[in-house]
C-alpha cells in the first residue's frame, strides 16, 4: 500500500531538535498550554482525556487488588513533614510554603504537598489499633507541587497529576509482596495500555526514594536514547511507622510496628507516550489509550447521504465499544486529515459519494500511513477492532525492538563513554556498589544509574575502581 503521509511543516523534526519537537507536539496537538506561573501547565481537554484513560485503567486494577481511594488534604504542617528526617531532607528544596491565610500570618508554615506519606502516617496512627485493622490499602488521585527549577510539560513540572498509593501491613512479607505487586501492575499497564516496554529493577541506595528501604522502578526509553523514570514502588519497612508511632496489637498480644509501602505514577506517562511513539507529523497514540480511536471524515459531506452515513457508522462502531467521532466541520478534507494525524488518532475512516455507491470506505492507519479499503457491511466493526489490536501489537514490538537495540554492555569506562556519546540508550555496567563510583560516572558523563538488574549474572570488576562487581546496573542519561 502507498504511504500517503505528508510532512507537517508546523512541527520541528525529531532528529533536528528533539526538545523543540516535543514542545511543538504538546502545543499543536492541543494537549496543554502554559499558564502565567512558570512550571504550572493547563491540561487541555485532549491531554486530560489521555490522563483519564490511564486513570480509569489503573483505578480498575487497583480496586481489583483490594485498594480503596481516599483523599488527603493539600496542606501539611511543617512540623509533620519534619518527623521523618530522610524524607524531609529529600523534599525540602522542592517545597512550596504557605505562610499566610487571608490577611493573617500563620502560626505554623504549611507545606503544599510534594507527596503525602506524612499525612497518611498521621492518619494511620489514629485509626489502627489491632491486627484486625490491617492491612490498609489506600490510594489517592491528586496533584502535588514540587518547586522545580527546570520544567518541561508532563515530564517535570512544579505541579503534576498523579496517583499515590500508601499501604500498611502486619508483616514484612506482606509489605514486600505489595511493593512487587504494584510494580507488576505498572509494568503491565505500560505494556498492555501504552504499548511501551519497560526496564524494571531496583534503584541504588543513592537513587532510592527519601525514607524508603528499597525503591523499584519502571524505566522507559525515549526516541532520543534518554531514559524516563515512569513509575516507582517503595518498600518502607517500619521506619515511618516508628517515626509516627503506627503500632498495632498483634495476635500474640504484643505491640508491633506496621510495615509500609508507597507507589506512584504520574502524568510523566503522557510524556512517555509522546516521545516513544510520536513522529515528525505529531502524536501516534496506542489504540487502547487513545481517547478517539477512529475519526470518521465525510468526503463531499454536502452530497446527499454522505453525512447521514457517517453518523450511522458512528453509532454502529460505538455499539461495539469503539471510541469514535465524526468530523463534520466545514474544513477541507485535507485539513481534517492533517488534524487527525497531528492528534495521533489510530484510524481515519473516509467515506464519500463514490464509496457509498461501491458499499465501501477507506481506512488509514496513523502508525504507518497505510490505506485499506473495507466493505461497509456488518463486519466493519469487528474488522476495525482487530485492526486496533494489531496496531497496538505493532507499536509495542517496534518500541521493544528499539529498546532492545539500545541496551549495550560495557566493561570499561572508556567503552561506556563511547557508547553513551554515539548510540545512547541503556548501558549495562558492572558496579562495585560504592556510591563514589556512581557519583563519578554522573559527574563525568551526566549518566545516572537507572536501576540494578536484579536477575543478571554478576561477573567482572567495576571499571571505575577495579574492585569486584556486586551488581549489573543500567545506566543512561535521563529526563
Amino acid at each position: 500500500m502507498a504511504n500517503n503521509k505528508v510532512k507537517n511543516d508546523a512541527i520541528t523534526s525529531r532528529d533536528v531538535d528533539f526538545a523543540k519537537w516535543y514542545t511543538d507536539v504538546c502545543r499543536k496537538a492541543e494537549l496543554m498550554d502554559y499558564s502565567s506561573v512558570k512550571g504550572f501547565i493547563i491540561y487541555r481537554p485532549y491531554g486530560y482525556a489521555l490522563w483519564e484513560m490511564i486513570q480509569a485503567y489503573m483505578d480498575k486494577k487497583f480496586k481489583e487488588t483490594g485498594h480503596e481511594n481516599v483523599y488527603m488534604p493539600m496542606l501539611i504542617p511543617e512540623s509533620l513533614l519534619q518527623k521523618e528526617a530522610d524524607h524531609v531532607e529529600g523534599f525540602a528544596p522542592e517545597c512550596a510554603v504557605v505562610t499566610r491565610g487571608g490577611l493573617d500570618n500563620l502560626e505554623e508554615n504549611l507545606i503544599i504537598r510534594p507527596t503525602s506519606e506524612t499525612l497518611f502516617c498521621e492518619h494511620y496512627a489514629k485509626i489502627v489499633n489491632s491486627y484486625r485493622d490491617l492491612p490498609k490499602l489506600y490510594n489517592q488521585w491528586c496533584s502535588v507541587v514540587r518547586w522545580e527549577k527546570t520544567t518541561r510539560p508532563f515530564l517535570r513540572g512544579s505541579e503534576f497529576l498523579w496517583q499515590e498509593g500508601h499501604t500498611i501491613h502486619a508483616t514484612e512479607e506482606e509489605a514486600r509482596a505489595e511493593t512487587m505487586q504494584m510494580l507488576d501492575i505498572y509494568e503491565e499497564t505500560s505494556r498492555n495500555l501504552l504499548a511501551i516496554p519497560m526496564v524494571t529493577g531496583k534503584k541504588t541506595e543513592r537513587e532510592k526514594f527519601a525514607g524508603a528501604e528499597e525503591t523499584y522502578t519502571i524505566e522507559a526509553l525515549m526516541h532520543d536514547g534518554k531514559a524516563l523514570q515512569s513509575g516507582t514502588s517503595h518498600y518502607f519497612g517500619d521506619g515511618f511507622a516508628k517515626a509516627f508511632g503506627i503500632q498495632f496489637l498483634d495476635k500474640d498480644n504484643k505491640q508491633k510496628y506496621v510495615h509500609q509501602t508507597s507507589w506512584g505514577v504520574s502524568t510523566r506517562l503522557l510524556g512517555a507516550i509522546i516521545m516513544v511513539h510520536g513522529d515528525d507529523n505529531g502524536l501516534v497514540l496506542p489504540p487502547r489509550v487513545a481517547p478517539t480511536q477512529v475519526m470518521i471524515i465525510p468526503i463531499q459531506q454536502q452530497k446527499d447521504g454522505v453525512l447521514d452515513k457517517a453518523y450511522e457508522l458512528e453509532q454502529q462502531l460505538k455499539a461495539h465499544g469503539i471510541r469514535v467521532k465524526v468530523d463534520a466541520t466545514d474544513k477541507s478534507p485535507g485539513w481534517k486529515f492533517s488534524e487527525a494525524e497531528m492528534r495521533g488518532i489510530p484510524l481515519r475512516l473516509e467515506v464519500g459519494p463514490r464509496d457509498l455507491e461501491n458499499g465501501q470506505c477507506v481506512v488509514a492507519k496513523r502508525v504507518n500511513g497505510e490505506k485499506i479499503t473495507l466493505s461497509l457491511d456488518e463486519n466493519l466493526s469487528q474488522t476495525l477492532l482487530q485492526l486496533l489490536d494489531d496496531i497496538h501489537e505493532e507499536m509495542y514490538q517496534k518500541a521493544l525492538a528499539f529498546r532492545n537495540d539500545h541496551i549495550t554492555n560495557a566493561k570499561t569506562f572508556e567503552e561506556f563513554k563511547d557508547i553513551l556519546n554515539t548510540k545512547g540508550g541503556y548501558i549495562k555496567l558492572p558496579w562495585c556498589g560504592d556510591e563514589e563510583c556512581e557519583v563519578r560516572i554522573k559527574e563525568e558523563t551526566a549518566a545516572t544509574s537507572r536501576c540494578i538488574d536484579t536477575e543478571a549474572q554478576v561477573d567482572g570488576v567495576c571499571p571505575i575502581c577495579g574492585k569486584k562487581a556486586k551488581h549489573i546496573v543500567y545506566f543512561a542519561r535521563a529526563y
